[in-house]
């Protein structure tokens, strides 16, 4: 275990992700000034579930822009997820808060490829219905991580996939969700072509008897 500064947000981080942040607070501005002074990473808990428990810690990439007010923007790296035993707010004589985190394994076993493969594929279908570009290209993918936020999981949703200790559960659990997303997307899609044929002549063959 080990104690970090502690930044808590309404959304889930990802492992490798790039997260981009504003701050303006007082306290984060402090958070990040001293993160930055001493080299040292901070963590984001995940407080989508009105609770501390699960989170991510990020390093500092770059500072992209500071005001003259403190304000800055900043580009973070996530690293790895984890829980928290202890919370402090503020921590000792610090304004921010800060924790005792312990780390939480995300890697165990081998992934299944077959179980992958299906999932890219479906992941696919799904950007294909949505017209969606801004997506990275499917055969890179080798972890749900990598296009979490981008297949309709709700934020309760993304937080559970901080629970599983290998990617095999996460697969599987991403691939259950797309199962019921996918026919519901068709079914749209089929009824907005049927509401645009409304009112327009069309040409139909006569039923033979």
């Amino acid at each position: 275990m080990k104690e970090i500064a502690l930044f808590p947000l309404n959304i889930v981080a990802f492992p490798g992700e790039a997260v981009n942040l504003h701050i303006f607070e007082p306290r984060y501005k402090a958070l990040i000034n001293d993160c930055l002074n001493q080299k040292a990473t901070f963590g984001i808990p995940s407080y989508v579930l009105n609770k501390i428990d699960l989170g991510t810690e990020v390093e500092i990439v770059e500072v992209s822009k500071m005001y003259e007010d403190g304000r800055m923007d900043i580009k973070t790296k996530a690293l790895k997820v984890f829980q928290v035993f202890d919370f402090w707010n503020p921590w000792g004589e610090r304004e921010y808060a800060g924790g005792k985190i312990d780390h939480f394994d995300t890697d165990e076993g081998e992934t299944d490829l077959s179980m992958l493969y299906q999932f890219k594929e479906m992941a696919s279908r799904l950007f294909g219905w949505l017209g969606e570009t801004d997506v990275p290209d499917v055969s890179t993918i080798t972890s749900v991580f990598d296009i979490g936020h981008k297949i309709g999981f709700k934020p309760e949703e993304e937080y559970k996939l901080l629970h599983f200790s290998g990617e095999n559960e996460r697969i599987e659990y991403a691939i259950k969700h797309l199962e019921h997303l996918l026919p519901a997307l068709e079914r749209a899609n089929n009824a907005q072509e049927k509401i645009k044929q409304n009112g327009h002549f069309k040409h139909l063959d006569p039923l033979k008897f």
